[in-house]
């Protein structure tokens, strides 16, 4: 049989890069107490031999299955997809496969099975990317503690049985708010989200704090619920100008709500910013050739979903070094105001 065709052994790895079989196992697991040097080294001789770790045989030898569940809605979406990116490449850098859910009614709270399927298919995690819509994390007070594995959530209101990664939504839309009071706007309305999703309901509390603070009403009439989609916005400015004819700006809870907020300013013959300001939320790629170009906040949603893998490597090792995982977190990733023509 020809040398090409016969399987190359971690053994034969380390005797060509003058290590031992652990050095190797830690370079293949992407283990950190070894040199950058050493590394760099081993991933030389690995690729030169064309050496194919044994996944099987290394998830049975470790229990482990290197698989990660995700469990996400509303791709349709710029957050929730751009979230699953964000993941895939945290995982994809650790080593680690996903198996992917998508649950089609994310207000559905019978998601019992969902969870029993991963579980039952050997996940070693399950990040929860499902928004919090109503009472969709009900099933969790009873079921959580007996799960086997962690779960990470993501879009949640935090509390201190869960591990929660998030945006904060409430400051990044503060931030949005004061921009608009520092630019000297005093009668600012609201263009909200949906206000069951926790994320809409909190960016509107951070445009509430920001207008008391100042000592300004932050009424009823001055909000407009939208559905994240850019006819919402549309809509909603016609709506908000019924109830509101004297308002002097707007922030938008998401980019494409602006979108159609803009869309419906010009054909009103208004014209941004010189008679309405307008702020949105998100940064998306698009917003920057916004006419004008849109003044929003960014959130770092890649980074969302590569914080919530960490997440999970942090409570997996701490089990497997005999620690406690029941301590349960929340990390909070910082909102950037983007300051564009729109203002």
């Amino acid at each position: 049989m020809s040398n090409k065709h016969k399987q190359i052994t971690i053994v034969q790895v380390a005797r060509e890069a003058g290590v031992s079989s652990q050095t190797v196992s830690r370079v293949i697991n992407n283990r950190q107490e070894i040199t950058p040097e050493t590394r760099h080294h081993v991933q030389d001789v690995i690729k030169r031999l064309g050496y194919q770790p044994n996944v099987i045989a290394r998830s049975l030898s470790q229990r482990r299955s290197h698989t990660l569940g995700i469990v996400t809605s509303g791709l349709e979406y710029y957050g929730p997809s751009h979230i699953l990116v964000g993941v895939e490449q945290g995982a994809n850098q650790e080593g680690l496969s996903i198996l992917l859910n998508l649950l089609h009614q994310p207000e559905n709270e019978d998601i019992g099975p969902i969870v029993n399927s991963l579980v039952s298919r050997q996940v070693e995690g399950i990040i929860w990317a499902v928004p919090e819509i109503s009472n969709n994390r009900v099933w969790f007070q009873d079921a959580l503690p007996q799960l086997p594995i962690p779960v990470i959530f993501l879009s949640t209101q935090p509390s201190k049985e869960l591990h929660v990664v998030e945006i904060d939504n409430r400051k990044g839309g503060y931030l949005a708010t004061q921009h608009l009071l520092e630019r000297g706007y005093r009668r600012i309305g609201l263009i909200a989200g949906p206000l069951n999703w926790w994320a809409a309901s909190e960016r509107r509390r951070g445009w509430q704090d920001a207008l008391n603070a100042a000592g300004l009403p932050s009424n009823e009439v001055q909000v407009i619920e939208g559905n994240w989609s850019a006819e919402s916005g549309e809509r909603a400015l016609h709506e908000l100008l019924q109830k509101c004819p004297d308002v002097q700006a707007v922030f938008a809870s998401n980019d494409q709500m602006a979108l159609g907020l803009m869309r419906a300013a010009r054909s009103l013959g208004i014209e941004i910013p010189k008679d309405l300001a307008v702020v949105g939320f998100d940064d998306t790629p698009e917003s920057a050739f916004y006419c004008p170009p849109l003044t929003t906040v960014r959130q770092d949603l890649y980074k969302l979903g590569q914080v919530a893998v960490q997440t999970f490597l942090q409570l997996r090792d701490a089990e497997q070094k005999g620690g406690s995982t029941t301590s349960h977190q929340t990390v909070w990733l910082q909102p950037q105001l983007i300051v564009r023509e729109s203002t």
